[in-house]
């Protein structure tokens, strides 16, 4: 869409700075993003959706809605507390992008930071039901199976969709029911303006799945989901359809290269173990054309060894690595969504938060595994790197034999048995 037309389906979320169960909630990582970053993510991946807007009263939720490719509106403090409605920061969302006598998109969303697995195939299929003329509102929900129960008025319990006193159904055979899951609720935007609610006409349901309609209002659900995240994206994995799209793999050396050990003999002299297989893994990246670095805190005659085996550039010496990653990547002309980072230990936060892609290693300290978008099967020193350099490879085949990038031309390798 030109920057001059007009919106035909606008998606606003809405992302208040407080939180009262989770505090900065928003701004939380699940999978190495943030939810404000996912839930923008998974808007502007709907081939429907012409925009995205991020309303907040946060300027550092406003940021990053910027930096994932949002358009931003500060909301007023009147509609910005624990009480205000969704509602009121989508129509004042509306109001900022159209003007109130300007012409309004045919279609908005109201989509929810708080589903970090929603996916833009279903956001888009209930945009479509809309545009259609189908439904006026759709809302995403997942099928429900459960036996129902509530209080009544003697204090016990009675059935809500079965009848506990004949003999019941299987749950199976129970009429269809469905739960609100919260992540997204697709508005035709003139009924929206007339009633004032989300559910304005003709209500039809966009299911999604089960396992996906997790909603964080807890720190017990957003542990869930961190766990959900790392689950999905080793069967994502082991499927073959994950796919770490990167220009360039950026990685420790302590902890990754090594398993985190050194051996020194009476001499002081110090040496470490490394894995024969990561050198492959490197030579394979370093084939595909991807740019690569090791970045240490340490200045340590065996990185410059290690570096000098493998022929790629080194940067040692560095007690801000986020900083060096940072002015590193900037030289390189390299879009940080597209840079993968591994790390396993807390001076590596600096240097995950900086890319699209923070990879841990298996045995990485909680602190790294809670930042990484991926946490790999293999421990440092023992594989990780050729197991992320072999994700990122098949990423690039992947791409080449689809015809979106042309291959890759093939570069000196590595001296046998790096």
């Amino acid at each position: 869409m030109s920057e001059n037309s007009q919106p035909r389906v606008i998606a606003v979320i809405p992302a208040r700075g407080g939180s009262v169960g989770v505090p900065q909630k928003n701004l939380r990582l699940v999978g190495g993003r943030t939810l404000v970053a996912r839930a923008v993510e998974a808007c502007l991946g709907a081939p429907l959706v012409d925009q995205c807007v991020v309303s907040s009263d946060s300027l550092d939720i406003l940021a990053e809605g910027r930096r994932r490719g949002a358009r931003t509106i500060e909301r007023p403090g009147d509609i910005s507390g624990s009480s205000a409605s969704s509602e009121s920061a989508v129509l004042h969302a509306l109001d900022v992008v159209n003007g109130k006598d300007g012409t309004d998109p045919e279609v908005t969303l109201l989509v929810q930071c708080t589903s970090p697995f929603m996916q833009s195939a279903d956001i888009n299929a209930a945009v479509a039901k809309v545009l259609a003329g189908e439904a006026d509102c759709v809302l995403s929900v997942a099928s429900n199976h459960a036996f129902l129960w509530k209080y009544a008025q003697d204090g016990s319990l009675v059935g809500i969709n079965h009848d506990e006193k004949v003999q019941r159904e299987r749950r199976q055979d129970l009429p269809p029911e469905y739960r609100e899951t919260g992540a997204f609720y697709v508005m035709n935007t003139a009924k929206l303006r007339a009633i004032g609610r989300r559910f304005c006409g003709k209500v039809l349901p966009q299911m999604v799945r089960d396992d996906y309609a997790i909603e964080i209002d807890s720190f017990d659900d957003l542990h869930q989901a961190q766990i959900l995240s790392d689950i999905f994206a080793k069967n994502e994995a082991a499927a073959g359809a994950l796919r770490i799209e990167v220009d360039a793999i950026v990685t420790d050396f302590d902890g990754v290269h090594t398993d985190d050990t050194s051996y020194l003999d009476q001499e002081g002299v110090e040496s470490v173990q490394v894995s024969r297989e990561d050198g492959m893994g490197i030579s394979l990246a370093r084939k595909a054309g991807l740019r690569l670095l090791i970045l240490s805190t340490e200045v340590n005659p065996v990185v410059t060894a290690r570096a000098r085996k493998l022929q790629i550039p080194a940067i040692q010496g560095q007690s801000d690595k986020g900083q060096a990653l940072k002015e590193w990547m900037a030289e390189q002309g390299l879009d940080p969504a597209r840079v993968a980072y591994l790390g396993n230990d807390v001076n590596d936060l600096g240097c995950l938060r900086q890319v699209g892609w923070p990879i841990a290693t298996a045995n990485a300290h909680p602190d790294v595994r809670e930042a990484a978008r991926v946490t790999l099967n293999r421990r440092g020193g023992q594989g990780a790197v050729r197991e992320l350099c072999e994700l990122v490879v098949a990423a690039v085949s992947a791409r080449e034999e689809a015809g979106l990038v042309p291959a890759a031309a093939t570069a000196a390798e590595p001296a046998p048995g790096a």
